[in-house]
């Protein structure tokens, strides 16, 4: 993994404080046992075989799972659970960030692993066992996976100068946030043929940094923009519909952790029950 990362066999020692011979060694060692080659090895140009493609998400996925059996070894005697949580780097940005540390406070019996990935990469460390709960905006179709409805966020679009219309806030330096695929949907659906944005981005924070540094608009949680709009940096648009986007939870269905499971979700859940609403403007 230190070898892909760097792309050279020397500053992976380095970084494993182990000897450039050793790094060497042991990733022969490791394709003499699985009997392929893992790295093409040009000089200067150290690359991933197919080979080594397929096995950097299983050893990443290894090298978890030897983090929580040490984790879960440590704490076997009662005193503290291990619980790990991931969400998209969005829903971190609208909401579960802020109630990672009333989670801490209200809980003072589990230990937190929290995590940022991708849809996709949530699912498979829960089916994998490294990762006990998620927190995904499209419900993935997965048999060995429970996942259940917790919350809606509403998204707003919010722009730097005061807009007659969405129509005016599109016009400038508009920021397209990923907020998932019904997102994606309703929103090509209600801006046909508005100009293309000059930023797309996975991340809200990206775009609410980027607006209020340079102008423009973006569709935003109302956690992210109120201190903005209270202060008059960010307007809500009028006429804008507000999309709403709902958060499910997803979990093994086999975990055999399902009461701490639930127990988590219901104070994070409890934390947020009266959602973040803001007053919308009369269109003009």
């Amino acid at each position: 993994m230190e070898v892909s990362r760097t792309r050279h066999f020397g500053k992976a020692a380095e970084n494993l404080y182990l000897t450039q011979s050793a790094v060497s060694f042991r990733v022969r060692q490791l394709e003499g046992l699985l009997g392929v080659e893992l790295f093409s090895r040009q000089r200067n140009n150290i690359q991933l075989t197919p080979a080594g493609e397929k096995l950097m998400p299983l050893a990443e996925s290894s090298v978890l799972l030897e983090q929580r059996i040490r984790q879960e070894v440590a704490m076997a005697d009662g005193k503290n659970q291990q619980m790990s949580i991931g969400a998209t780097p969005n829903l971190w940005d609208a909401f579960l960030q802020q109630q990672l540390s009333m989670l801490m406070n209200t809980a003072p019996g589990i230990a937190l692993n929290a995590v940022a990935h991708s849809s996709g990469n949530l699912v498979r460390q829960i089916i994998e066992r490294t990762l006990d709960l998620a927190f995904v905006f499209d419900a993935p179709k997965v048999d060995e996976l429970t996942t259940i409805e917790v919350m809606s966020i509403p998204l707003y679009l919010v722009a730097t100068e005061e807009s007659a219309s969405w129509q005016d806030a599109l016009e400038g330096n508009y920021v397209l946030v990923d907020w998932g695929t019904s997102f994606q949907i309703q929103h090509a659906q209600e801006f046909k043929g508005a100009r293309p944005p000059v930023l797309q981005t996975n991340t809200g924070r990206i775009a609410l940094d980027c607006i209020l540094s340079n102008g423009g608009a973006a569709y935003l949680p109302a956690s992210l923009i109120r201190p903005y709009v209270d202060s008059g940096r960010l307007h809500i648009v009028p006429g804008a519909p507000v999309i709403g986007r709902t958060v499910f939870a997803s979990f093994h269905a086999g975990s055999g952790r399902e009461e701490l499971i639930g127990q988590v979700i219901d104070q994070i859940v409890n934390q947020v029950s009266v959602p973040v609403v803001l007053t919308m403007p009369e269109s003009r």
